[in-house]
């Protein structure tokens, strides 16, 4: 049976996290393979909605297996905040979610210094959520930083953190003249992870055999990528990207299994265009439309709360995603959100320097100075919620999504008219490879 990747194609808020509880009624396991609690995954089940950080979006499913992979970064104390408010839900965690004891831990320290590094960066801001991400994938990089296996064996955790929190000290106190009360104390924070790793043991282990062993069963597993595309640390729009591989490729290195067991990649891909953070935005609209999908499709940050950035659907750059991911189908959601306008332009290429360029551009500078040539759709009134088949679509509607699935040269896999999961139409088992 295929293991299936699921990749948002933009950059980040795509709606994962509903497509990726809608398919947990087909599989065994879900693997988080990347990012952080600086992204976020909203799901709604009838009228309960939750917001989940760290935790695979399988959580929700009883029986569901549920692994955050080595590609992770933990900051333990946000962890353990989301298990408790999920167990206050009624959501229980047993013998079946498990913590990758590779993945790496954010420590206090990292959040002060992607603090104090974010107000040195000037236009060069990338607009982080502060949860000290970017400085626990760098410590992992550098070969400093902490696994969270580590916490099982408290001498060896003790001994490294000291030596952390003496370096970071002085570079804190050094570059950034942090006064003696902001810097960090060893024992302080001895004390507080290991209760932390009081409460996580029963869950760490080797995760590389937990998910493994799922596909030697033939057990279907979908691993779940966290923010997009564009946010990838090598493919997104660098320097205004996240610190880890949010691409399909991901899910191999971040979810310890080799690319050969990959059978397929599901793409998700919003009817529109959201950024939330600095960086360039071809299609983006500072205008009236741009507020309207704003306000239409309730778009704020799920973590932060910042409002995100609004433009019409860029064409180039979601075909540059799914060139990146080997994205096989589509789901494309919050369709909803476009009723009522009385037209939709489409972004199908670029105009840069009087030449008209029809892939996405790697040179940040040339992405800020491009044009979105559009082509114009009509938009359709009335409302697209009630849907139960493709067909009952208005006619426009119907040619807008075709033309979109036309533009990128894949199969339409899933639709999406809102946030519930009774608000989605699967024409097709992502699991399942389909033939040319």
């Amino acid at each position: 049976m295929p293991a299936l990747v699921v990749v948002g194609a933009q950059w980040g808020d795509e709606g994962k996290g509903k497509i990726v509880d809608l398919l947990t009624e087909r599989v065994s396991a879900v693997v988080r393979y990347q990012g952080g609690h600086n992204a976020g995954h909203t799901v709604v089940i009838g009228d309960a909605s939750f917001i989940l950080h760290l935790i695979p979006s399988g959580i929700l499913r009883e029986g569901v297996g549920c692994v955050i992979g080595n590609g992770v970064v933990v900051d333990p104390a946000a962890l353990v905040a989301e298990m408790d408010a999920l167990e206050a839900r009624g959501i229980r965690f047993g013998d079946q979610f498990h913590i990758s004891d590779r993945a790496h831990l954010i420590l206090p320290y990292h959040r002060a210094v992607e603090r104090e590094a974010e107000k040195t960066k000037g236009t060069r801001k990338i607009g982080t959520t502060g949860r000290g991400i970017g400085p626990a994938y760098a410590d992992k990089v550098a070969r400093v930083g902490i696994r969270v296996g580590t916490l099982l064996d408290p001498p060896l955790f003790r001994r490294v953190l000291a030596t952390n929190v003496e370096s970071m000290n002085y570079f804190l106190s050094r570059l950034y003249a942090s006064p003696p009360e902001d810097l960090f104390d060893t024992d302080v924070i001895y004390a507080e992870y290991m209760g932390f790793a009081e409460r996580l043991a029963p869950y760490i282990r080797d995760t590389s055999l937990v998910v493994n062993g799922a596909l030697d069963r033939g057990e279907r597993v979908l691993f779940e990528g966290a923010q997009g595309t564009h946010l990838d640390i090598d493919f997104g729009t660098y320097p205004f990207v996240t610190s880890s591989s949010a691409c399909a490729g991901g899910a191999s290195t971040g979810g310890g299994v080799g690319p050969g067991r990959i059978d397929r990649v599901l793409g998700i891909v919003k009817a529109y265009t959201t950024r939330v953070g600095s960086g360039p935005f071809p299609t983006e609209l500072n205008d009236a439309d741009g507020e309207r999908l704003r306000a239409e499709g309730d778009e704020y940050g799920a973590t932060t709360g910042r409002p995100r950035r609004c433009g019409w659907f860029d064409a180039v750059a979601a075909r540059y995603a799914v060139r990146i991911n080997g994205i096989d189908g589509i789901a494309l959601t919050k369709l909803d959100v476009l009723d009522g306008f009385d037209r939709l332009p489409v972004c199908t290429a670029y105009r840069l320097g009087g030449r008209v360029v029809t892939e996405f551009p790697s040179n940040p500078q040339e992405l800020e100075d491009v044009e979105p040539v559009y082509e114009e759709l009509p938009g359709w009134q009335g409302s697209v919620k009630g849907i139960h088949r493709l067909d009952d679509l208005p006619k426009e509607a119907r040619a807008y999504v075709d033309r979109i699935v036309g533009l990128l040269g894949v199969s339409l896999d899933v639709v999406s008219f809102g946030v519930r999961r009774d608000q989605t139409v699967l024409l097709a088992d992502p699991f399942v490879p389909r033939d040319p």
